[in-house]
Parts: C-alpha cells; sequence; structure tokens
C-alpha cells in the first residue's frame, strides 16, 4: 500500500520538457520530462468509450462546442468537446449518417471477418453486380457530388486535368472524412478520378500506366507541398477498393 501511495504520488510532480512522440491517429502521446531533476517519460492514451446503456444515452448531450467541418449527401462530420469549458479544444471526431440505409448498419455492426480470394468468376458473378446495384441505390451520390462540384469544394486540395489533359484523366484530392483536419501524424487524404468507366483494379490496362504515375507523382507532389515536414517518401498510396481510386497518407513521422 505504501509503495501504491507513493507510485501516486509521482504523477503531481512531473514536470515536461517537451512531446517526443504522437501516434495512434493523435490519441496516445509520450512526454519527456523531470520528476525531482531525474529524467522521466509519461505516456498518456485515451481510454475506451464506456459500453453502459445509460452513460450512452447521455453521450450526445454532454458534447459542447460541436463544429460542423462538412456535408455531402447524407454524410457529414464534425469536431467536438467532451469538457464544457468553452476554450477546451475539441478531443472528439464525429462522422454522422443522416438518414442511414440498412445497408450501413450491418457495415458498421460488429461482425466476423474473413479472408477471401476473389476469382474471376466471384468477381463476375457476385462483386460487379453489388457494385452495379450500390450505383444504382445512389450510394456514390456522395462522390458524383464533389467530382462535379456541387459540395466539398472548398476542400479540394488539388484538381489536375491529368498528364496530357484528356477528359478522362483528370482527378482531386481533399481530405478524407474520417482525418479530423489537424493531427498530421493521423493524416488521411483522399483522391478521386473523375472518369466513371473503371470500377476497380480490374478495369486498369497496360495503357493505364502513364496516368496512373502521373497521378502517383502529383499526389505525393501536392501533399508534400501543402503539409510543410512531411516528404514523400512518408506516404503510402493505396487503391480502394471497390468505388474508386483513393490515396490513403499515413506513419508521417
Amino acid at each position: 500500500m505504501e509503495d501504491l501511495m507513493t507510485a501516486g504520488a509521482l504523477i503531481p510532480r512531473f514536470q515536461l520538457s517537451k512531446l517526443l512522440n504522437q501516434d495512434q491517429g493523435g490519441r496516445r502521446i509520450t512526454l519527456l520530462g523531470t520528476i525531482d531533476s531525474s529524467p522521466a517519460l509519461l505516456t498518456a492514451e485515451r481510454a475506451a468509450f464506456p459500453t453502459d446503456a445509460e452513460e450512452l444515452r447521455a453521450f450526445h448531450a454532454s458534447l459542447a462546442n460541436i463544429n460542423n467541418l462538412g456535408a455531402n449527401d447524407i454524410y457529414s462530420w464534425y469536431l467536438a468537446s467532451t469538457r464544457p469549458s468553452g476554450a477546451a479544444p475539441p478531443d472528439l471526431k464525429l462522422n454522422l449518417i443522416y438518414p442511414c440505409t440498412e445497408q450501413h448498419i450491418k457495415k458498421y455492426s460488429r461482425q466476423a471477418v474473413r479472408m477471401v480470394t476473389e476469382t474471376p468468376e466471384i468477381y463476375a458473378e457476385h462483386v460487379r453486380p453489388s457494385m452495379q446495384r450500390k450505383r444504382e441505390e445512389g450510394r456514390l451520390n456522395w462522390v458524383w457530388n464533389i467530382i462535379d462540384g456541387r459540395t466539398e469544394q472548398e476542400d479540394v486540395l488539388l484538381r489536375d486535368h491529368g498528364s496530357k489533359g484528356a477528359d478522362d484523366e483528370g482527378f482531386l484530392m481533399l481530405p478524407d472524412l474520417n482525418w479530423d483536419r489537424k493531427t498530421i501524424s493521423s493524416l488521411h487524404l483522399l483522391g478521386i478520378v473523375e472518369r466513371r468507366d473503371i470500377w476497380s483494379l480490374r478495369d486498369l490496362k497496360k495503357k493505364h500506366v502513364g496516368w496512373l504515375k502521373h497521378m502517383r507523382e502529383q499526389l505525393l507532389h501536392a501533399t508534400a507541398k501543402l503539409y510543410p515536414g512531411i516528404e514523400k517518401d512518408m506516404l503510402k498510396l493505396y487503391m480502394h477498393w471497390m468505388c474508386h481510386l483513393a490515396v490513403d497518407i499515413y506513419d508521417t513521422h
């Protein structure tokens, strides 16, 4: 018990020297400091959200300083604070889907995950028809809204007309809705191609290689220019399955 009491008295005596690291999307920080003139490392990590029914019912009512970052179709995203003080910086990123569909509910519910090897037959019989249904149901309206200039135009960071200025080679880049737009260690940007004939990796051909290389170079160059301290070799780009090309940028330290 005495050891616990002694340990409990250490944290209040911690004197900060500097921030060493911020990771896990800004949810964990490591601080260098001193306790009684001796060096000390302090790591702080946000605790898990409560799952008690009563606390969850009161969760949304406890939010303060809700700031809308943007909206597109049925999707909206915000920053908010769980602390009542008006000067407190936001500590939550909120995404709202309204009205949501049964498909959204299934997507965001806890579910078993399995590894599947997609064959050409599986793609033709199951994947492609599923993609077609999503388009017909308007599930990609938020993408078309951005491309056609109806929403989020103030957020577009890059709009490029392709290596040769061809009508079918245009693309753009903007912050992904899952990024809070301030935590550089969790930087997450989205690139969208303007053409609508490429639905997946299976639609890419040899003739597209030059276009893909140009797009990759422009996305890397623009990101490094927009965010000081980030260099091209700190970034990772990947193709988003299934409906559009995406650039996911992370681990920028």
